[in-house]
Order: C-alpha cells, then structure tokens, then sequence
C-alpha cells in the first residue's frame, strides 16, 4: 500500500504562526494556526513550529518529505538563518532555524523571508502561475517585496532584493526601519492608520479607514488614494529598473482592493514605464495561504532533485 507523502509549510508571523501540511500537488491537506511566541525567543517559536507539525501528522500516515518556513524579516536562504528581525522579535536576528527543524524532526529544511514565500505560492499556484517577470508585494503592518525574474526567485547577495518598501524618495515621513520618506509610510496598513489620524485626529485601524472610505468619508478617501499612488510609483521604479511584466499584490491591506485599484491604475496610466507597457498588476488569490503553499513549493524544489526524497 503506498504511503501518502507531504510537505510542511509554515508561516511565522509577528503574532501568529501557520503551519500547514501540503501535498505534493501543493493543495492544503490539513492546517494549524497558532500564536508565535516572539517575545520568548527564536527556541520558543521554531518549538511551536515543531509541535504544530507533530500534531498534524499525529494519528495519519502521511510520510513528511520536508519543511518549508517563510518568516519576517531579512533571511540568509542559503543557511537557512534569520539575518535580520524586527525588535517585536527577540533573539530572532541569528536563529538557525532550519538547523533547529531539521536535527528534530530528520528531514530537510529550508528558509525564505516571507514575501519571498508569498511569491512563490502565488507563481506555483495563485494569480501569477506561470509569469516569469514578477514582483510581489505584501501590504500589511509593514511593506514587503520579492522579485521573480526570468522565472527563478531572486533574492540578491544579502537576501533584500524587492524591498521596495524601504527605498527613500516617499515625503519625509519617518519610518519603521528607522529610516525617513520610505513607501512603507504611506502604504501599510498602521501607516494608513496614522495617515488618517493625521488628518483627522481620530485613531484606529487601516480597516476602519477603508469602512470610513467605503461611506465616502473624503479623508479616508485621500489616505487611501494617496496610499495608491504611492504603490504604482514603487511599481514603475521597479519596472525602470528591472521591466517586471507582472506585479502581484497581498497582505492585509488588500481587504480595500476596490478602494485602492483605482488610484494604483491611474496613477500607472499617468507616467508609464519608459517601454512604454504597463505592468499588469493583480491581488493575490491564495489569501492566508500564499506563504504556507509558497515555503512547502520551496522544499518540493529543493527536493526535487533528490531522487530518495522524491
């Protein structure tokens, strides 16, 4: 009798942590989300990450062929080390995480930061299967980008390639990062956020603002508009630079897609790229699962060219 057979992904966020069995098909077989325990160390969160696994596979017989991790921060693919975290992690910046997974468990591992991921899941099997000149960004508490150029995953020599949030030129806004003027504080969600209440000295959420845009609220309206355009000037410096065909668009603050399209579209069609064709841009399709589908396409590949892993 054959042996059903799966990959892990995993997803670790700032506040909760997904972890998903996945076939080789690369379909969600089964799912667990958990809270990351950020505040207690990188042991303590790739600890969660071990026992989402183990209960997952506990009572089947599926035969775990490998894991696949997509995590915040700036990462070394090659190590499979956290270069890079934010200060809502601790002791994250130096983890070896995939050396922690695999001595554990006894299968492969590998690590992508988690647009990197989210890029891989959306090109496997989500709105830009198949595009081979794509950059993917993810619009959430932060601003996140990933490259996929002439169809291979481009991370660059330190592992920040398709950062587009974190490129100056943006106002002079301070930013997350430390930095001043960037995308990301016009573009993500908590950056809406403080955009509005700028505005309006009413505070709350990038989903409230997009409910106070949706009643024609003209602030929220100006927020978000501005927050467009922002977007598709990150969009055509990418394309100056390295002509991506296609840009994919996730995270959180794709909830008021309707609301921000249009000005990203205007905004594109005002100033086109100097080739004169316009990136094609789409929302994500895969949701909450682009980065667990993404991190186990990462292990499938991988593995791919291990015949006794096959």
């Amino acid at each position: 009798m054959t042996v059903p057979v799966a990959y892990a992904g995993v997803d670790i966020g700032g506040t909760t942590t997904q972890v998903a069995l996945v076939s080789p098909e690369l379909s969600i077989m089964d799912r667990l989300v958990l809270a990351t325990p950020a505040d207690r160390g990188g042991t303590a969160m790739v600890g969660a990450v071990l026992d989402g696994i183990r209960r997952l596979l506990s009572g089947t017989r599926v035969r775990l062929l490998g894991v696949g991790v997509g995590a915040a921060g700036v990462v070394d693919a090659a190590t499979g080390t956290v270069l890079v975290a934010s200060d809502s992690f601790v002791d994250w910046s130096g983890f070896g995480v995939t050396a922690a997974i695999e001595t554990d468990l006894g299968v492969p591992a590998f690590l992508d930061n988690d647009v990197n991921a989210f890029l891989r899941g959306e090109v496997s099997g989500g709105a830009v299967a198949g595009e081979r000149h794509v950059l993917g960004l993810m619009l959430g508490t932060g601003v996140g980008g990933a490259l996929l150029l002439d169809g291979t995953l481009y991370a660059g020599p330190h592992g920040a390639a398709g950062e587009i949030g974190h490129v100056p030129g943006f106002g002079d806004l301070p930013c997350s990062c430390g930095g001043r003027g960037h995308l990301e504080t016009l573009a993500a969600g908590r950056s809406i956020a403080a955009r509005y209440a700028d505005r309006t000295g009413r505070s709350g959420t990038a989903r409230d603002v997009a409910h106070a845009a949706e009643r024609g609220d003209p602030d929220a309206l100006a927020v978000l508009r501005t927050a467009g355009a922002a977007v598709a000037r990150g969009i055509l410096i990418t394309a100056g630079v390295i002509d991506v065909t296609t840009v994919v668009i996730g995270g959180g603050v794709t909830g008021a897609w309707s609301l921000l399209e249009p000005s990203i579209r205007a905004a594109l069609a005002a100033e086109p790229p100097v080739s004169g064709r316009t990136p094609r841009v789409v929302p994500a399709a895969l949701g909450a699962d682009a980065v667990t589908i993404g991190a186990a396409a990462r292990a499938r590949t991988e593995l791919a060219a291990v015949p006794s892993c096959a």
